[in-house]
């Protein structure tokens, strides 16, 4: 489908990509906000909704439902997926917006507050890329 910032894309990875774009958008979040959600997205699964991952690893965030970000079927939902990551499961997860400070953090500090991952500098390496897909939907 074509090439942001010399990533190639799929539709697939474009629509899942505009999924998390709308409910940011839907939700208030500003711009930085949705460029984080772009960034892990694009870290966690290519922006691609996998059906596994490590441990119970699920979909574009790849959340789990064992942490409590919600069911393996809610969290296969791109749209449901995205609003998680955007403001979590109250009272077991904690989304971006409840990061407190996070639009004055560096990305990959303010995805990892949301994610906890095993590698979290991972995330800065996507900034452009996601910044330029922002641009391009």
């Amino acid at each position: 489908v074509g090439s942001v910032n010399g990533v190639e894309l799929t539709g697939e990875q474009r629509r899942n990509a505009a999924t998390i774009v709308s409910v940011g958008r839907t939700l208030g979040v500003p711009d930085r906000g949705i460029v984080i959600a772009l960034a892990a997205a694009l870290q966690e699964s290519s922006l691609r909704n996998l059906s596994h991952g490590d441990r119970d690893s699920v979909g574009l965030f790849q959340q789990r439902p064992s942490q409590g970000w919600g069911t393996k079927a809610a969290l296969q939902d791109p749209a449901t997926a995205a609003e998680l990551f955007y403001v979590g499961n109250p009272g077991k997860t904690r989304g971006l917006l409840g990061v407190r400070g996070w639009s004055s953090m560096a990305l990959t500090d303010a995805a990892q507050a949301v994610q906890v991952s095993a590698y979290p500098n991972e995330y800065a390496k996507w900034e452009q890329t996601a910044r330029a897909l922002l641009a391009s939907l």
